[in-house]
């Protein structure tokens, strides 16, 4: 049978604040990445988040970040040194590693957030830096990564594994990378229009960029973000529409 992972963005409230709404999600998706404090995320939501994804058998990863709460994460930060920046990603893994730790939980993999992975996408140093990161935490920690970017090259590199992502609500920039935020069109909202597209994307191997550019891709886990209106409607249409073509949904450090 086919497998394929569905991925999502949590744990990103901060104190009393809360963002998206996790437990629906955690119910579709089989895989969380969880904000490790720098963008979104306290010591409290990082633990109640992963005992949340732990109950009902969601794989659970670290989603570190630039350190950015105002601009939860999503401002570009440029000059960092990429040793400034590993030491960053270090320290949110470990901290996430720790708390999973603590509860007798295993985390599986790491996927960089909002401007941090749109900027290591295209840097190779700031990939590399994401990568020493990892390996340095956990060798056997799966990569996230954009098919065909800096990200693939630098794990890669460093002989890491990685799951290769596509995104449901998001659109393509001509070099394979997502579209800016703030281009029209760059966020999709149709459920059914992002399902049917996930699963021609998977189906063919190929992506068609916001220029009409047609990338090669292999996918084999699909973001499902839950911070935008229609979030969790998206995530079951996009769960479904692969259910029915005979794809089974497994967390991506158990898809096979």
């Amino acid at each position: 049978m086919k497998t394929i992972d569905l991925n999502c963005d949590m744990g990103e409230g901060f104190g009393v604040y809360t963002l998206g709404d996790d437990e629906a999600m955690l119910d579709i998706v089989s895989s969380a990445n969880i904000a490790c404090g720098f963008h979104a995320g306290d010591p409290l939501v990082m633990a109640k988040t992963l005992a949340a994804a732990a109950a009902r058998g969601v794989g659970a990863g670290a989603h570190p970040s630039f350190f950015d709460l105002w601009g939860f994460g999503r401002r570009p930060i440029l000059g960092e040194r990429p040793d400034d920046v590993e030491k960053q990603l270090v320290y949110q893994i470990g901290a996430l590693q720790a708390l999973a730790h603590a509860g007798g939980q295993k985390l599986t993999h790491v996927k960089t957030h909002g401007s941090l992975g749109n900027l290591a996408h295209e840097d190779i140093e700031l990939a590399r830096a994401v990568a020493r990161a990892v390996k340095s935490v956990d060798p056997d920690f799966i990569l996230v990564v954009m098919p065909g970017l800096e990200t693939e090259r630098a794990g890669e590199e460093f002989g890491l594994r990685m799951a290769r992502e596509i995104y449901a609500d998001r659109a393509y920039a001509d070099n394979g990378n997502l579209a800016s935020r703030k281009l029209p069109g760059a966020v999709l909202h149709d459920a059914d229009e992002a399902a049917e597209r996930i699963l021609r994307i998977v189906e063919t191997g190929e992506l068609v960029t916001v220029g009409g550019r047609r990338i090669p891709v292999r996918a084999d886990t699909v973001c499902v973000h839950g911070d935008t209106a229609g979030a969790v409607a998206m995530a079951r249409a996009v769960r479904t529409r692969l259910e029915a073509a005979g794809y089974r949904i497994r967390p991506m450090g158990a898809a096979s």
